[in-house]
């Protein structure tokens, strides 16, 4: 507040001075006398973040001395104690997954400690501060603190079963995508050239990011190098039929590496067929409304019936002399408890051999763990509909490796993304209207990932595959 005199009033003793300071963080006017008063206020503020900081590197390099203790472990113990000796060995594996991930965050932690010290010295050094700054600070380490204590990625996720409560180590990152996706197959129109697709099913991405496509309406499986302009057919494409070299609308194609061969879901001629690189064609499954295929690690392959309700898993090695295979989901009639299914559709199968299901007309996503009489939902389960914690009749799925599961919404035009134990989930990627623009789909109903982590779409009714480029 200035005066004719040319004067300023200091904000602290209201006296009017000739010389003043104004300080650049609570924009007050002081005197000489009362702003070497409020700097000293200023700098025991800074000595008190110093002292809180050195208080949370101390805390930091116990805890990575002894990640034991941390407060998540700590609920682990607590669990197994109540509980019975029957599953420590679950325990322990909980442990290690919580010392493995603290491993990753404090490298993380470390990082962001640095960059707060060098923040420090740099206001130290330079001996001119404010309030903000000294506000940016503590909100800084406030933030790290709470991270340290009540991590946002990390929980424990308790499942019932029987009269005991299992639990695992959820370990969560989110992963954004761009919005709007990039054509990398088809895009050309419905139709039967090689640069044209007709209304694509599943796919399979595999480590060169080349493409696997069940072309449904052509009849054929056509392989889409990367960057390519057209695919190539390397199986079917001689017309419906049920001829061995023949497709009858495919659903789902997955490549079986050990092999050097694709499996096929050879829809409408209810078969499960094998494809060699050379062209040589193997029946493997006759007699199967197949829809949805996956392979684990043990060399078993697992179809879903939507016909039956119900998903079967054969050896593939040994699979002529079992020819019914192994129930493995489902199989009890249709219906919308635990342990039937209705209209099964696609499948994915995680390293503990635990088996998702698209549920399809239960508008859900079930996890049957091995050897399992019933499954649990992970995903949907509310009705019919396009809130976040619901589905409208879900197909493609993936699970990535921090357990969270991507669904094909195929009525939705969006790809959801669920994290076991959530009450809702969240859009990955569509859900702006059905249309054909670089943000919408039009009934998504295959995806699969490449080893970046970039989420590739069979959208349906727009003819094409479009991949949406993780944001890293």
């Amino acid at each position: 507040m200035a005066t004719a005199n040319n004067t300023t009033q200091c904000f602290k003793c209201l006296k009017y001075k000739k010389i003043t300071t104004l300080c650049k963080g609570c924009l007050k006017e002081f005197c000489q006398t009362d702003w070497s008063e409020h700097y000293q206020v200023l700098n025991e503020e800074l000595h008190s973040i110093i002292n809180d900081y050195d208080q949370f590197r101390h805390t930091i390099n116990d805890q990575k001395q002894n990640p034991i203790n941390h407060s998540l472990i700590k609920q682990i113990d607590q669990w197994e104690t109540n509980s019975i000796q029957i599953i420590q060995q679950t325990a322990e594996k909980c442990r290690q997954s919580v010392v493995e991930h603290y491993k990753t965050s404090f490298e993380d932690t470390e990082q962001n400690l640095n960059e707060l010290s060098k923040q420090i010295k740099e206001i130290q050094r330079e001996n001119e501060f404010n309030e903000i700054d000294l506000n940016d600070l503590k909100e800084k380490l406030r933030k790290m603190s709470e991270q340290l204590n009540n991590p946002s990625n990390i929980s424990i996720q308790k499942h019932r079963q029987g009269y005991i409560k299992e639990i695992s180590v959820i370990s969560r990152k989110e992963t954004k995508f761009q919005q709007n996706g990039i054509i990398v197959a088809g895009g050309n129109g419905h139709g039967r050239q090689l640069n044209q697709l007709s209304y694509p099913q599943g796919i399979f991405v595999d480590e060169n990011k080349t493409i696997f496509i069940a072309d449904l309406a052509n009849h054929r499986i056509v392989k889409w190098k990367c960057d390519g302009k057209q695919g190539q057919i390397i199986a079917g494409g001689n017309g419906h039929g049920e001829r061995i070299d023949q497709l009858n609308n495919p659903l789902d194609v997955i490549v079986d590496q050990k092999n050097h061969s694709i499996i096929i879901a050879d829809g409408e001629n209810r078969r499960v067929m094998q494809w060699s690189r050379d062209q040589q064609q193997q029946i493997l499954i006759q007699n199967i409304s197949c829809f949805g295929l996956t392979m684990d690690q043990h060399g078993f392959i697992y179809v879903s019936d939507w016909e039956k309700n119900e998903v079967r898993k054969w050896k593939l090695e040994n699979i002529n002399e079992k020819k019914e295979g192994t129930s493995v989901a489902g199989g009890n009639g249709e219906g919308s408890q635990l342990n039937p299914l209705c209209r099964p559709q696609g499948i994915f199968v995680d390293k503990d051999q635990s088996l998702y299901v698209s549920d399809c007309l239960n508008h859900r996503v079930m996890k049957w763990r091995k050897d399992a009489r019933e499954g649990v939902v992970v995903a949907g389960g509310n009705g019919e509909g396009n809130n976040l914690n619901q589905l409208n009749q879900p197909v493609g799925l993936f699970v990535d490796e921090w357990n969270q599961i991507y669904v094909a919404d195929w009525k939705n035009h969006r790809i959801m993304r669920w994290c076991e134990g959530d009450e809702e989930g969240s859009i990955a990627v569509g859900g702006n209207g059905r249309g054909s623009e670089s943000n919408q789909l039009n009934r998504p109903i295959g995806l699969s990932f490449d080893f970046e982590g970039n989420l590739y779409v069979s959208d349906c009714v727009n003819h094409r595959i479009v991949r949406f480029d993780k944001i890293h």
